[in-house]
């Protein structure tokens, strides 16, 4: 579990490591007939055909898996109060079967709620590498969290 963080202590100008997850082909293959069955994600032949030369995950698993990545490494139940959307993102790269992909994400401004004093918005510039350094996804987003409680 991710350590327990307040909307105080998020900094602003401070990257957090959200760790690596490595995509399967069958888990590329899985989620795409379940989510976005284009040919290159599913069928090996049609994805060599294509200009991929192979088969590439959807960009929505990529997304997916850094969303996993920051539940499990940033997010904390107690503190985590969901989020507003996400604002871009971008797949400049594809992710292969078997590519490792390490995602942080930098936090790019903070604003207390006007409306609900008990939380405050935190905004971020995600950024996933595959094991090459390549960039492969980048998102811009939006997360409210819980403010530290008086005492």
């Amino acid at each position: 579990m991710a350590p327990l963080r307040y909307w105080e202590d998020i900094e602003i100008g401070h990257t957090y490591a959200l760790g690596s997850v490595t995509l399967s082909e069958a888990e590329i293959v899985a989620f795409a007939r379940q989510f976005d069955p284009q040919p290159f994600h599913i069928d090996r032949a049609a994805a060599e055909a294509s200009m991929f030369g192979g088969i590439i995950a959807s960009g929505w698993h990529t997304c997916s898996a850094m969303m996993r990545l920051l539940a499990d490494n940033f997010l904390h139940p107690e503190t985590s109060l969901g989020s507003p959307g996400i604002d871009e993102v971008r797949w400049p790269k594809p992710v292969r079967a078997g590519d490792t992909i390490t995602a942080s994400l930098s936090v790019t401004g903070k604003r207390a709620s006007a409306s609900k004093p008990f939380m405050g918005l935190a905004f971020y510039d995600w950024t996933a590498v595959n094991q090459r350094g390549e960039t492969v996804a980048v998102m811009k987003g939006t997360n409210l969290i819980r403010r530290r409680p008086a005492s």
